[in-house]
């Protein structure tokens, strides 16, 4: 059973998370954010729910650990938070945070999100190791809508055959384009496809793509 860690100084809403998705996830939680930290390296949860807002400390700075942190930084952070806004949001992104949800909660929406994306990590993890690297690609394809594009963008993570980046374009899942790496000059790295979207309500949706054919040299070897 995979194990989520839940830290919000609300209690009724640590029952609400228990309430819903006990029957799935074995849970793990806490009222005390300073906590949080060594709860996720004893029992090393495979997602965590955070809420942003707690009295005495930033939601904020303990995602931007969680996320940083060599122990945590590939256990997957899911926000669900009283803030609504595309700039909270956005910020969230940037931080690294898998998905966003506003209270009150949409169970049924947060468990499919869950699923779905311990689903893929699941796989990621089976195939090979993921590293936390920020480097310079061009994407070139199709967008949703059939409307050819180009992007700069930068990676937040790769693996051998695998990386995430946030991308300006409206994409759709299992869209293939075209990888080039920009570190020296611009070289052609193949064609990936997309396995899973991230944000997709903000202005920089963020995607995790997989390579369909390699071309070049990629980053990892």
């Amino acid at each position: 059973m995979a194990r989520l860690l839940v830290v919000d100084d609300e209690e009724a809403m640590r029952k609400l998370v228990r309430l819903n998705l006990s029957d799935t996830y074995e849970i793990v939680d806490t009222g005390e954010p300073e906590q949080a930290l060594a709860l996720a390296l004893e029992h090393k949860p495979d997602a965590i729910l955070l809420d942003l807002r707690m009295p005495k400390y930033s939601g904020f700075e303990l995602c931007q650990t969680f996320t940083s942190f060599s122990s945590t930084q590939l256990i997957p952070v899911f926000v669900i938070s009283g803030e609504a806004g595309s700039k909270t949001k956005d910020f969230c992104r940037d931080l690294g945070v898998a998905a966003y949800f506003e209270k009150p909660v949409n169970f049924d929406d947060l468990r499919a999100r869950l699923e779905e994306f311990l689903a893929t990590r699941r796989i990621e993890r089976r195939r090979e190791v993921r590293v936390r690297l920020r480097v310079p690609l061009k994407l070139r394809g199709t967008t949703a809508n059939g409307k050819p594009f180009s992007a700069m963008t930068m990676t937040e993570n790769v693996s051998l055959s695998s990386f995430l980046c946030a991308c300006a374009e409206d994409l759709g899942v299992d869209s293939v384009v075209e990888v080039f790496l920009l570190s020296s000059g611009e070289q052609a790295a193949g064609k990936a496809r997309i396995v899973r979207s991230e944000f997709t309500d903000t202005e920089y949706p963020r995607y995790g793509w997989r390579f369909v054919e390699k071309t070049g040299n990629w980053v990892l070897q």
